[in-house]
């Protein structure tokens, strides 16, 4: 059973922040007074700015617990103003203080580094794209960046590797990020990594894919299988590691390569049957472990995204004032990592929110960390 690190409460990582406003009459509301309603609101169930203010208005009393509040609640637009003129370099610094404090090591942890688009930040703009760093084991959040567009993730990734201490952890990135700059920058940091390998190496991709569906099609490799049903679906993943590397053309460009790795998935509803094989670059040569953290990287889909924009509203939330969505978007994390941290062990996401919207003693649990949930 793995046991979750502590999660302390945020609210002194978030009280030297620096204010964006200047200071005149008008600036009535403490900076970490706004960030820690807006959470709260997050916490307990509200998904937009009139939302939260009202959470706010109901709970005030419990609010000047341990917010000042010296001259009320803020409305429900100056939630926004001031939520889209925060510095999100600062934030994301004090975030990332944060969890560093509950997660000390990432040694013998999965960290997946992953990409999603904030639908409904768009308007008349492109929608904000965030890359986040995703520790699947703990199920949290740890680091977030903003990318220019999907396409620039590539550029991005090396800095939010860089942001953490990686030693001893297993990186998985999707195809994008599968570059001999990054694979050099993972090893250097003392970790590892298995790295999905598609089109965007199209001479590598063509030789890999030839090699291994040769060599596992004539039975020469080890097959690790698995099989998953549900709703009407039956899916069986055969997983298989290749260690032979002597053949293959410029493999020393690739910092700390043992194997070529192969995912073939099969799919059956009803009486449809799809198939589809993967290919992957590895820096281990143990094929559990390679499967292992082939399934951690594709649960950050439901772990995650999904959670997101079910949960939280995430994808129809239409903040897009100033920096709004990416500094919202990481309260949601905040969020999120909170109730997985906090709450009975059998309670659904939701019910933890519904909770922390009914129960001012379990909110105030769910910040403090007073309790612990080994999942």
């Amino acid at each position: 059973m793995f046991s979750k690190p502590k999660l302390p409460n945020p609210l002194p990582y978030f009280e030297g922040l620096p204010d964006p406003r200047r200071e005149t009459k008008n600036k009535l509301h403490r900076l970490q007074d706004i960030i820690m309603i807006t959470l709260c609101g997050l916490l307990s169930g509200l998904e937009d700015w009139v939302g939260i203010a009202a959470f706010a208005e109901e709970k005030e009393g419990w609010l000047r617990q341990f917010l000042e509040l010296p001259n009320g609640l803020p409305s429900h637009d100056t939630l926004s103003d001031v939520m889209g003129r925060l510095n999100p370099q600062a934030f994301r610094e004090a975030f990332m203080k944060w969890m560093e404090t509950a997660m000390l090591s990432l040694a013998g942890q999965h960290l997946a580094v992953d990409g999603k688009t904030l639908r409904g930040s768009g308007g008349e703009g492109s929608p904000v794209h965030l890359l986040s760093a995703f520790v699947s084991q703990t199920k949290w959040v740890l680091a977030q960046l903003p990318v220019d567009g999907k396409t620039n993730e590539i550029k991005v990734i090396p800095d939010l590797l860089a942001l953490l201490d990686i030693a001893g952890a297993t990186v998985t990135i999707d195809a994008m990020g599968t570059q001999k700059a990054i694979a050099a920058q993972i090893t250097e940091g003392g970790a590892d990594y298995v790295l999905a390998l598609k089109g965007n190496h199209p001479n590598l991709s063509e030789d890999v894919t030839l090699w291994m569906d040769t060599e596992f099609d004539a039975g020469r490799l080890e097959v690790l299988e698995t099989v998953e049903k549900d709703h009407g679906r039956l899916e069986t993943r055969r997983y298989a590691l290749s260690t032979r590397l002597e053949w293959l053309e410029g493999r020393d460009n690739w910092a700390g390569l043992k194997a070529l790795g192969m995912v073939e998935s099969r799919r059956e509803i009803g009486d449809k049957v799809s198939r589809e094989r993967r290919y992957y670059l590895c820096s281990r040569p143990e094929l559990e472990h390679f499967a292992q953290h082939c399934r951690a990287h594709w649960s950050t889909e439901n772990s995650q995204h999904w959670v997101l924009d079910v949960q939280f509203g995430e994808d129809g939330n239409r903040s897009r004032t100033d920096y709004s969505a990416e500094n919202l978007a990481l309260l949601r994390r905040a969020a999120l990592n909170l109730l997985r941290q906090n709450g009975k062990p059998r309670d659904s996401l939701r019910t933890r929110r519904i909770r922390a919207g009914l129960s001012d003693s379990y909110r105030a649990a769910l910040l403090a960390g007073s309790f612990v949930v080994a999942t």
